[in-house]
């Protein structure tokens, strides 16, 4: 075998062993991927069916119910649009309140609830997270463009 012909062998196998890296290094990133979506979105069917993502929006008022066992929660998550009930077991943090904003993490269980194995809660009262913002707007807009929209029809 030529030396010519050895170079290109290894250029092949380094260019082969590359692309294989790049392959196992996206789809392990790809698992990884937590998206976020509003109770619209949820509803809507746009959140993924099975495997984890996040939900977030605002906690409604008189939503929370602590279950007798003392470490599960229920409460709504709110885009003011649509809302979905949330289900967690754990210890909430410090800063979580009815009516103010949370992003919880988990999975729609299959009648539709989602379970979180993590709630987050906002840390300020002027901070929240640029995506929940344009959703709660959106949501906002939509809700209002509905209701303009059934009063014409009236």
């Amino acid at each position: 075998m030529k030396a010519r012909h050895k170079r290109l062998g290894l250029i092949v196998a380094g260019l082969l062993l590359l692309v294989i890296a790049a392959v196992l290094i996206t789809k392990s990133f790809r698992s990884n991927l937590v998206f976020f979506f509003t109770p619209t979105q949820v509803e809507k069917g746009e959140a993924p069916k099975s495997g984890n993502f996040r939900i977030g929006g605002l906690v409604e008022n008189g939503s929370l119910k602590r279950l007798p066992d003392g470490l599960h929660v229920q409460f709504k998550v709110t885009d003011t649009a649509k809302t979905m009930l949330v289900e967690y077991k754990g210890i909430l943090p410090d800063l979580f309140k009815e009516g103010k904003g949370v992003v919880a993490e988990g999975k729609l269980n299959t009648n539709g609830l989602f379970e979180a194995d993590q709630v987050l809660a906002k840390h300020d009262e002027n901070y929240m997270p640029p995506e929940a913002a344009a959703a709660l707007a959106a949501a906002k807009a939509a809700k209002t463009k509905d209701s303009s929209a059934k009063e014409g029809v009236k």
